[in-house]
């Protein structure tokens, strides 16, 4: 900050004669005077190369010294400010926005050019980056479980922090950056720091981060595992550590990323990806906020299954071990991932979980929730699901024939109601012989239910009639009859 307003202090002021400025397209303002081309030492850091002046435009400059200038452009960058009073030090905001977008277009151009970007420029960008972008988020940031605002909170000094974004995406993608020079400064602890500001609640942040670590993944290959390690241990903790991201900030952006990695994997998998869908990307399902970033986890689960197909069977497994019998919202979106699952999935593979997965869905089927019930019959308007389960039916209809006869009699939806008669239907095309056999097993369970039912109330009534009649003494147990029981009362 002091050095900001030392610089400004020198800098010539408006006045009713004509200024010794102009002013270059960005609309940053060019000082000619030779009094302001001698302070930069007085000025900026020792780090800063000497002579070259900061607000100087890089046409101004010769080709030789453009990187120089570069270096001096972001060490005046270096400086922040405090945006949460936007009247405070405007001018000097104003001047390094300029700067920032100077750089910004330098960088941009310099793709065109035969410019290389040395270590002390690299160096320079990474320092620059490090001193605007990384901070620590306010304890309001991850203590929202049980917040119902779900309103995103906005950066307050995000239009400088969007073009420091924008400069570092530019400089990571730019061909004149060699990563194998550029891996010593952006290495393990740079991109770690990156990691943790996807706790920023600021959407527009999170998204400018998706970017800028997929590029990273991209042209850094050295540090393609230790990306794959860092994102497995924040989902870890988000799932296993009370969720400290309170609605999964972040964890959509880092799961979008995870699926394009996935979708590059080379075949066969290797067993520590197979260890990452098993301990992480399942257990993912159980965050009562999965609904924040389900549509990513459930592309990245499906992105796996493509690749190698036999895995349909341990996700399923999975889904049924995570399933959410308390959460009807939560049902919906399982039945639905478990639609796209075993579409894709062989029938060898379905037979390994078709009976634990059926008896799940007969339960959903039987929900008093109407759209549970509702979701689970829609699988029979799939035509690849009804012919696994035609070629199965031996197995699956018994399983679901109580269910759908209970919803048939006394379901209180009437849309429910509809799906239910169709499904029967169906199944009784399929095999009407097998569709009768059950019927008649059916109605046998409901007979000895009924009969089983009688004789309970009948032991019931021996026992309080026996208990009626034997004296009360001491501090005996009596079993009061509902009669008694509501005459007590």
């Amino acid at each position: 900050m002091a050095m900001f307003k030392q610089f400004l202090s020198k800098l010539p002021r408006k006045s009713s004669s004509k200024p010794d400025s102009t002013s270059d397209p960005s609309g940053s303002s060019v000082v000619r005077s030779n009094s302001v081309k001698r302070m930069s030492s007085a000025v900026f850091p020792s780090s800063v190369v000497a002579g070259i002046e900061p607000l100087v435009p890089f046409k101004d400059v010769p080709t030789s010294e453009k990187l120089n200038l570069f270096v001096s452009k972001l060490s005046l960058c270096c400086v922040t400010f405090d945006f949460s009073d936007q009247t405070k030090n405007s001018l000097e905001k104003d001047v390094k926005r300029q700067t920032l977008l100077e750089l910004l277009d330098f960088v941009s151009s310099s793709s065109s050019s035969s410019v290389r970007f040395t270590e002390p420029a690299i160096l320079a960008m990474c320092k620059m980056s490090a001193v605007n972008l990384f901070r620590v988020f306010p304890p309001s940031y991850r203590e929202r479980n049980d917040s119902d605002d779900n309103d995103p909170t906005f950066e307050p000094a995000w239009p400088h922090l969007q073009i420091v974004y924008d400069l570092l995406l530019k400089f990571i993608t730019s061909p004149c950056l060699d990563a194998k020079l550029a891996k010593k400064y952006l290495d393990h602890g740079f991109i770690l720091r990156l990691l943790e500001l996807f706790d920023s609640e600021d959407p527009r942040e999170r998204e400018c981060l998706k970017t800028i670590l997929h590029r990273v993944y991209g042209k850094f290959m050295v540090h393609r595992p230790f990306i794959r390690k860092a994102m497995s241990n924040i989902f870890s903790s988000f799932v296993f550590e009370a969720e400290k991201r309170g609605g999964g900030g972040g964890i959509a952006e880092l799961l979008e990323i995870f699926g394009s990695i996935v979708s590059g994997f080379a075949l066969p998998l290797k067993e520590e990806h197979k260890i990452f869908l098993w301990r992480v990307l399942i257990p993912l399902h159980k965050a009562k906020s999965v609904g924040g970033y389900f549509h990513q986890l459930s592309y990245c689960v499906t992105q796996f299954i493509d690749k190698e197909p036999k895995l349909g069977s341990v996700v399923i497994k999975g889904l049924l071990k995570f399933w959410p019998v308390t959460n009807s919202q939560k049902e919906v979106m399982f039945l639905g991932e478990v639609e796209e699952i075993v579409e894709v999935m062989s029938l060898v593979e379905f037979q390994k979980v078709m009976v634990p997965l059926f008896l799940r869905i007969a339960a959903c089927v039987n929900s008093c929730h109407f759209q549970v019930s509702e979701r689970a019959l829609f699988l029979w308007n799939n035509d690849q699901i009804v012919n696994l389960i035609a070629q199965n039916r031996q197995a699956i209809l018994p399983i679901m024939f109580a269910a759908l006869e209970k919803n048939a009699e006394s379901h209180w939806n009437q849309s429910v109601l509809n799906l239910t008669l169709n499904v029967r239907k169906m199944f009784c095309e399929m095999d009407e012989a097998l569709f009768m056999s059950c019927h008649a097993r059916f109605q046998e369970d409901e007979a000895e239910q009924c009969s089983a039912e009688e004789k309970r109330k009948e032991t019931w009534a021996r026992l309080e009639k026996a208990a009626s009649m034997k004296p009360v003494t001491g501090k005996t147990a009596v079993l009061v009859t509902p009669l008694a029981t509501s005459i007590a009362c």
